[in-house]
C-alpha cells in the first residue's frame, strides 16, 4: 500500500518555499528572454540588420524556431535530466547555457546564424518547466501543490509583463544589441546564484522503496524506461491538447502584441510599453486565484478552470477583433489575459496528480515538449494570416487564438465528465506516521 503523504515539518517549510520563489525568479528571467524578439521585430535597425523588414512570416518564425528547439529539448532532454541530474543540477546547466547563448545572439553573422542561435537558446530552456514541476512534486503533498505551482508560474506573467516595456526601453533608449547583453548578465547574475543557494533535491520515498526492493528507479532505470512510463500517464492525450492550445495562445499573442498595438491600433511607443504589460499582469492575479481554487476544489472539479478560462478568453479575443475603439480593444486584451491566466496552474497539477511519482518530470516534459513543438507554429501562422488579411490582417491572426481556446474548452469539458483517478504513489512523505485527510475527496 502506498504511504500517505503529509506536509513537511515546520523547519522544512521555509526552505521549500525559498526554492519556489527562486523558481519564480528563474521563470521570470526566462520569459524576458523569450519576449525579446517580439519587441525587436518592431525595431527597423534590427530587422534591416537581419534582412527581415516587412517579412511577417520570417518575423513570426523567430519565435517558432525558438519554440521548436524548446519543445525538442523538453521532450528528449527532460528524461536525461530527471534520471541523471535532478532538478538542481539540471537548472544550473540550463541557466548557464541560456546566459551564454543570449550573450552570443547579437554577434550572429547573418540571419541564418541568428536563427540557429535562437534554436539552441530554445533548447537550453526546454527542461525548465519540467524541472520546476519535479521540484514541487518532491517537496509538497498532493493536496497542496496548487499554490507552489501558481507562485512559481507567476514568472510567466511577471516576466512577460516586465519584459515587454523593459525591452522597449532598452531598444529605443540604447539599441537592440544592448538588450541581449543586459539579459545575458541578468541570467548569470540572478538565476545561477538563486539556484545554487535555494534549490535542493529531496529523496523521494518511491526511490527509497525501489532501492530496498532492488527495483530500477530514477537514474538506475535509464532515460528510455523513464520516458516510456511517462507517456503512459492517464489522461495524457487530453492534458497535452490543453497544453498545446494554452501555449498557442501565449506564443501567438505575445509575438504579435507590440506590433498589433503600434501598427494596427496606433498606440504611441510609451502607450504600447504600458498596455502590453497589462494582460500579463492580469493573468498574474488570475493565476494566483487559480492556484487558490485548485487546493480547495475537489480533484474531479479541477477542469472547471479550463472551461471557464477558455470561454472567457475566447469571448474577450472576439471583442478585440470586432472593437472599433482602440481603448475597447485594449480592454479586451487585458480581460483575455485574466481568463487565460486562470488555466495555467491547473496543467502541472493534472500531471502531478495522474503521473507516477518518479516520472512526473518526464511526463511534464512530454506535455511541455510536444505542446511547445506544435504551438511553435502559431506565431508563424498568425504572421501568414496577417500578411494575407490586408486591412484586417491582425484580426485574421487573432481569430486563430479563438480556435485554440475552443480546443481547451472541449478538452476541459471532457475531463470534467471523465476525470479519471489520480496516481496513488504521489507526494513526499515525512517521518511522521499519521496524516490528516486531504481537504477534498478524490474520485
Amino acid at each position: 500500500m502506498a504511504p500517505t503523504a503529509v506536509p513537511p515539518t515546520a523547519a522544512a517549510a521555509p526552505r521549500r518555499w525559498a526554492g519556489v520563489l527562486s523558481l519564480l525568479a528563474v521563470v521570470l528571467i526566462s520569459y524576458i528572454d523569450r519576449v525579446n524578439v517580439s519587441v525587436l521585430i518592431t525595431d527597423r535597425a534590427f530587422t534591416d540588420h537581419f534582412g527581415m523588414t516587412g517579412d511577417r512570416v520570417l518575423q513570426g518564425a523567430l519565435m517558432t524556431v525558438f519554440l521548436i528547439g524548446y519543445g525538442l529539448a523538453a521532450f528528449f532532454l527532460t528524461p536525461l535530466y530527471e534520471s541523471a541530474l535532478g532538478a538542481r543540477r539540471g537548472l544550473l546547466v540550463s541557466v548557464g547555457l541560456w546566459a551564454a547563448l543570449t550573450l552570443l545572439s547579437p554577434y550572429a553573422l547573418g540571419a541564418l546564424m541568428f536563427v540557429a542561435v535562437r534554436f539552441l537558446l530554445g533548447a537550453s530552456e526546454g527542461p525548465l518547466f519540467s524541472l520546476k514541476t519535479m521540484y514541487v512534486r518532491e517537496h509538497f503533498a498532493p493536496h497542496e501543490v496548487g499554490r507552489p505551482n501558481a507562485v512559481s508560474s507567476m514568472g510567466v506573467s511577471l516576466g512577460t509583463a516586465a519584459g515587454l516595456p523593459l525591452i522597449t526601453y532598452l531598444v529605443h533608449r540604447y539599441d537592440w544589441h544592448t538588450s541581449f547583453v543586459l539579459l545575458a548578465l541578468l541570467n548569470a547574475a540572478l538565476g545561477l546564484p538563486l539556484i545554487a543557494l535555494f534549490i535542493r533535491g529531496r529523496r523521494h520515498p518511491v526511490h527509497e522503496r525501489a532501492e530496498r526492493q532492488h527495483v530500477p528507479s530514477g537514474a538506475h532505470r535509464g532515460v528510455v524506461t523513464t520516458l516510456r512510463e511517462a507517456v503512459r500517464t492517464p489522461r495524457l492525450g487530453c492534458i497535452l491538447l490543453i497544453e498545446i492550445a494554452t501555449l498557442a495562445y501565449l506564443w501567438g499573442s505575445t509575438s504579435w502584441l507590440p506590433a498589433y498595438l503600434l501598427q494596427d491600433r496606433h498606440f504611441s511607443l510609451e502607450q504600447m510599453g504600458a498596455v502590453s504589460a497589462l494582460p500579463f499582469l492580469m493573468s498574474l492575479g488570475s493565476g494566483l486565484l487559480g492556484g487558490y481554487l485548485i487546493d480547495r476544489l475537489p480533484a474531479r472539479r479541477l477542469p472547471l478552470l479550463f472551461v471557464v478560462g477558455a470561454l472567457g478568453t475566447g469571448s474577450c479575443v472576439l471583442l478585440v477583433i470586432t472593437a472599433d475603439a482602440a481603448w475597447l480593444a485594449a480592454t479586451g486584451l487585458v480581460l483575455a489575459g485574466g481568463f487565460w491566466g486562470l488555466q495555467g496552474p491547473a496543467i502541472p497539477t493534472l500531471v502531478q496528480r495522474h503521473a507516477p511519482a518518479d516520472t512526473v518530470g518526464s511526463a511534464y516534459g512530454v506535455v511541455n515538449g510536444v505542446g511547445n513543438l506544435i504551438s511553435a507554429f502559431m506565431p508563424t501562422a498568425m504572421g501568414a494570416a496577417i500578411a494575407l488579411g490586408g486591412g484586417h490582417g491582425f484580426g485574421a491572426g487573432y481569430a486563430l487564438l479563438i480556435g485554440a481556446q475552443a480546443i481547451t474548452l472541449g478538452c476541459g469539458a471532457w475531463l470534467l465528465l471523465r476525470p479519471g483517478r489520480p496516481a496513488t504513489n504521489a507526494g513526499p512523505v515525512t517521518s511522521r506516521t499519521t496524516s490528516p485527510a486531504p481537504p477534498h475527496p478524490t474520485p
